[in-house]
């Protein structure tokens, strides 16, 4: 995850030939010094995946495509696409219908709808090489299709944004409090302490834990709540918090 919050997001999902980005909420020279990072380049990919058009989500695609001498296709629904702005000429964009699966080099992909104040927002799990990795973030709940979706991955990404009682206490006008804490908003630490202590798999050997609000949480908080409800499961899944304004670390599978 080479970025993870309000502030900008971006991941970076890869096998020996095959690399997609998912997200493109990073300047071109910050998303260039973060895969430099982990030995990628921007001219490396393959295809980049948007899950929806909020700007921490696509802010820096327009120049990402702009600077590229190739321009990887932008895999996104029809509806999303729609409320995307280009610099100059549109790019290649390949549309898909929320719930479809389709193939990307060596992923099959799977894209399902997720509860967000978004036009179509969705959210993706990847398979290959025998390896299922889900990436769910921004969402308000956690309906039943979702929990199917990621009952089985390997390592799943899932967001932490807020501590309830922080974001009501906390700096944001009542209405914004209300968006985040809505069906169509954020996940707090305790309903995802639900979902861990209910559905987590036991497939699931990583856990990481991001789109944490830098108002209305803390890392450690985030992970004390985690770590408890995987201590009530005696679940020896790995927790990782994926810190704002940090990349981290890369998982190999």
């Amino acid at each position: 995850m080479l970025a993870s919050g309000s502030s900008g997001n971006a991941t970076l999902v890869a096998t020996g030939r095959t690399r997609i980005l998912i997200d493109a909420g990073l300047s071109f020279r910050e998303l260039t010094s973060r895969l430099a990072l982990i030995g990628e380049e921007p001219a490396g990919l393959d295809a980049v995946l948007i899950t929806h058009e909020h700007s921490d989500h696509v802010s820096g695609l327009p120049v990402l495509l702009r600077k590229l001498q190739y321009r990887p296709p932008v895999h996104v629904t029809a509806l999303t696409a729609q409320a995307l702005a280009w610099e100059d000429r549109a790019p290649h964009l390949e549309t898909f219908q929320a719930g479809c699966r389709f193939v990307i080099g060596d992923f099959e992909i799977d894209s399902f709808t997720v509860p967000h104040d978004a036009l179509d927002p969705v959210a993706f799990t990847f398979r290959a090489q025998g390896v299922k990795v889900a990436s769910v973030t921004d969402l308000g709940y956690i309906p039943d299709s979702i929990r199917y979706h990621v009952r089985d991955a390997h390592l799943l990404v899932l967001e932490s944004n807020h501590d309830l009682e922080m974001l009501k206490v906390g700096p944001y006008p009542w209405s914004v409090k209300q968006r985040v804490m809505g069906r169509r908003g954020h996940l707090s630490n305790d309903v995802v302490s639900e979902f861990i202590r209910s559905d987590l798999g036991g497939s699931t050997a990583t856990l990481v834990l991001g789109h944490i609000s830098e108002n209305n949480n803390h890392p450690e908080l985030v992970r004390l709540v985690a770590s408890q409800a995987l201590q009530a499961r005696a679940l020896e899944t790995r927790l990782v918090i994926a810190e704002p304004r940090k990349q981290t670390e890369v998982f190999l599978l």
